[in-house]
């Protein structure tokens, strides 16, 4: 199934933030970002290719829009993103000598996992496993299942702030 930015849009609007659809890049989000020499959208990207199903593509744009339309009117949820993303490039060099976007996707997903971020609850002023899980799983997770496309791929017609369309409301319930 392939992500869109129309499904990154759609999930934005779950969410009190309503950005500008123009200006969605990942330019808008790495000039802000001061703490890390990797771009921000290239370890974002490659997490959300560990987090999500490998049935999903188009995962670049998808992510791009929906993280970058939702910092871009909170400039402490864009800051503690871009903190967050660089303190995950650090334990990749660390334990696997390789930035994130480098690593194999099973390795990803094993960085996730030594970081903690699976029984972490997620708190932006927590432990960096805490930290990982708010501003990055449960932001891509909530991205992903709260667009019609991921919605359709665990079987919800119509994710929070998602109409559905006219189609849903056409069709009687199905048993």
């Amino acid at each position: 199934m392939e992500l869109t930015r129309r499904d990154a849009l759609a999930a934005l609007t779950g969410t009190v933030v309503a950005g500008s659809a123009g200006a969605l890049t990942w330019d808008r989000l790495d000039e802000n970002g001061e703490s890390s020499e990797r771009p921000t959208g290239e370890t974002l990207t490659a997490l959300a290719e560990a987090v999500y199903p490998s049935a999903v593509e188009n995962v670049g744009e998808f992510v791009e829009t929906y993280v970058v339309g939702r910092a871009s009117e909170r400039p402490e949820y864009e800051r503690g993103v871009a903190e967050t993303a660089a303190l995950v490039e650090a334990y990749a060099v660390d334990w696997f000598d390789a930035p994130v976007p480098e690593l194999a996707r099973e390795e990803r997903d094993q960085l996730l996992r030594q970081l903690g971020t699976q029984t972490a609850d997620p708190d932006p002023d927590g432990t960096d496993a805490e930290r990982v899980r708010y501003y990055i799983v449960n932001e891509l997770q909530y991205a992903l299942y709260t667009s019609p496309t991921g919605g359709e791929l665990v079987g919800i017609d119509n994710p929070q702030g998602h109409g559905g369309g006219t189609e849903s409301y056409r069709r009687g319930p199905e048993r």
